[in-house]
């Protein structure tokens, strides 16, 4: 594990190498947390770019007063909030399938890339995998962004309060919402023993 201090030092005063350090060693998480915020792999890896070069941009002012990750993860939040805010304002349009694509020059058939998964991939995704995800997509932002952070990146209540901007006992209740909406979309997967 590096030093992070050391390397956070050397990337305030320009070292570009330190920093590339501190994203190499930070780059899995953050794609991890986003992903499983927006729910789509390749916007995630995108929007991880984004967030070091944001976080490139401005470790200069980085002062200390929480953790670098904690920091980082704050740039993901405001990230994934933003996006997910776009995707709202954006209206979907449906489409016939049948229907060819009329352009300026001609009409031609749509081709709809192939979304099938590989043999492997389905056979490590579970149905109960896919309903968990699909259950914690569905919950609100807010409550979405605390079970990720506690539950499946392992941040602290207090580190959670600070990326947020909210007290402590706020991201406990919203923890604790998140986790009855869950166990409610869950019932049918989840026996008396579990």
């Amino acid at each position: 594990m590096p030093d992070v201090s050391a390397l956070v030092e050397r990337s305030r005063r320009g070292d570009v190498e330190a920093f590339e350090a501190l994203a190499r060693h930070y780059k899995d998480k953050i794609y991890s947390y986003i992903c499983r915020t927006i729910g789509d792999a390749g916007e995630a890896e995108d929007l991880t770019q984004e967030v070091f070069v944001r976080a490139f941009t401005s470790v200069a002012r980085f002062r200390g007063a929480s953790s670098f990750q904690t920091w980082l993860y704050r740039i993901a939040t405001n990230i994934c909030v933003d996006t997910l805010r776009r995707r709202r304002r954006t209206e979907q349009h449906a489409f016939s399938l049948d229907e060819p694509l009329t352009t300026e020059d001609d009409a031609v058939e749509r081709e709809i890339a192939d979304a099938s998964r590989s043999p492997q991939v389905l056979a490590e995704t579970g149905e109960l995998q896919q309903q968990v995800r699909r259950a914690i997509a569905s919950l609100s932002e807010k409550l979405r962004t605390v079970v990720v952070l506690f539950d499946l990146q392992g941040l602290s209540y207090e580190q959670i309060a600070e990326i947020v901007d909210c007290p402590v006992g706020t991201v406990k209740s919203r923890l604790f919402n998140a986790r009855v909406q869950l166990r409610d979309k869950l019932s049918s997967y989840v026996t008396d023993e579990a």
